[in-house]
């Protein structure tokens, strides 16, 4: 009975990598402008589908929109948890040659992300206030939407609406300046 299961979710995996892959990756990859990443995340997708079968039963309808907004959340996921613990590169390896004890931080860690918060502060001036106010509940504050809403004092799709084209004018405004180009 096992092997049978083991089949059947091969085949279910492979026939939503068939049927909604390219457009879960054309996704992935437009909004992290990283192979590898969006590689991860369609993965992540296709895994928490495979764990939540109910969601894909046709009599719910296609599971596109379920899949889409799963990568979302993905990537979401992926971007909170990149900006707790963001990556510090350096030409040594941790501890290497230079005596520093391994997870030690040097003080070029520091002016780095130094510099790169007060990057992301002058973009966000730029902003208009009601799209910077959001920007800052949800993913400063680690705020979820309702709770944004709330201490915002507006509606919960006002926040999202505000949130993506708050993004994008964060993106042109770090642009403008001049980062990531």
């Amino acid at each position: 009975m096992e092997v049978a299961r083991e089949s059947g979710d091969a085949e279910l995996i492979r026939v939503l990598h068939e049927q909604h892959g390219a457009a879960l990756w054309a996704v992935a990859l437009r909004t992290t402008a990283d192979r590898g990443r969006a590689q991860d995340a369609v993965q992540e997708t296709l895994l928490r589908a495979w764990r939540h079968p109910a969601a894909l039963d046709p009599s719910r309808g296609d599971p596109r929109p379920w899949l889409l907004r799963t990568l979302r959340n993905v990537l979401i996921d992926e971007w909170r948890s990149r900006a707790a613990r963001p990556e510090l590169l350096s030409d040594d390896p941790v501890g290497a040659e230079s005596g520093t004890a391994p997870g030690a931080h040097t003080v070029t860690d520091h002016a780095e992300a130094a510099v790169q918060a007060w990057t992301v502060a002058a973009a966000l001036d730029r902003l208009s206030p009601e799209h910077r106010a959001v920007i800052v509940e949800c993913y400063y504050g680690g705020r979820t939407v309702g709770e944004a809403a709330a201490v915002l004092g507006i509606p919960a799709g006002t926040v999202k609406s505000r949130v993506h084209y708050g993004l994008r004018a964060l993106r042109l405004a770090l642009e403008e300046m001049g980062v990531g180009t």
